[in-house]
């Protein structure tokens, strides 16, 4: 890995984290919730899929509590939120794409962490999808209602797809970036179709 690659992942990790953490303190002012309560539905939206994710893979103590940029960008995204509360409900249609960037970015990252821990191509793209979304579904569950990924939404299939594409992307090319490139951008992609054709997972009917 060159260092263009390694300022590329860290620049992931940094736009991943803040745009988490704004989608979380923007929940969390939508719902009322006090100043400390931003903070924490900020910094658990930020950090909580990738908590995850180590425990699972057995790397402790968890990358954010040896990350400093880590940290900062989540705190970041909580200051910079409060400090547009004033304009939070012009801000609340944003939420999507804050989401949809988190998403894209955090599966990246997730995927990666697998592959460089030599587990197989299932297993990495579900640690990416873990990472990509249980941040989120942390956040709603605090927020008090039903996690995104289980309304109906093109959610966790959506950060699916993209770790497939990063795994393909990158046995085709030379260099991570342009796997990375791709799958973030895919993410989003098919987030803002899904959103603009109101596409949704099939629900099983209950005849019980």
């Amino acid at each position: 890995m060159n260092f263009t690659e390694v300022e590329f992942i860290s620049t992931v990790e940094i736009l991943g984290t803040f745009a988490f953490a704004v989608s979380g303190a923007i929940a969390a002012i939508r719902n009322r919730y006090d100043l400390f309560g931003i903070l924490v539905l900020a910094f658990v939206t930020a950090t909580g899929g990738g908590t995850i994710r180590d425990v699972l893979v057995g790397n402790m103590p968890v990358s954010w509590l040896t990350n400093n940029l880590a940290i900062g960008s989540a705190l970041f995204g909580f200051v910079f939120t409060i400090a547009l509360r004033s304009k939070i409900k012009k801000l609340q249609p944003w939420i999507f794409y804050f989401d949809a960037a988190g998403l894209g970015l955090f599966t990246v990252m997730g995927t990666e962490v697998g592959l460089e821990a030599g587990m197989g191509v299932g297993i990495s793209i579900t640690l990416g999808t873990i990472t990509g979304c249980f941040g989120g579904v942390i956040r709603d569950v605090l927020s008090g209602i039903k996690p995104l990924i289980f309304r109906g939404e093109i959610y966790a299939m959506a950060s699916v797809i993209g770790g497939l594409l990063y795994v393909t992307v990158l046995n085709m090319v030379e260099g991570e970036i342009w796997a990375q490139v791709v799958s973030i951008l895919s993410i989003i992609v098919i987030r803002i179709i899904a959103l603009r054709y109101k596409l949704r997972l099939p629900r099983v009917r209950n005849e019980m």
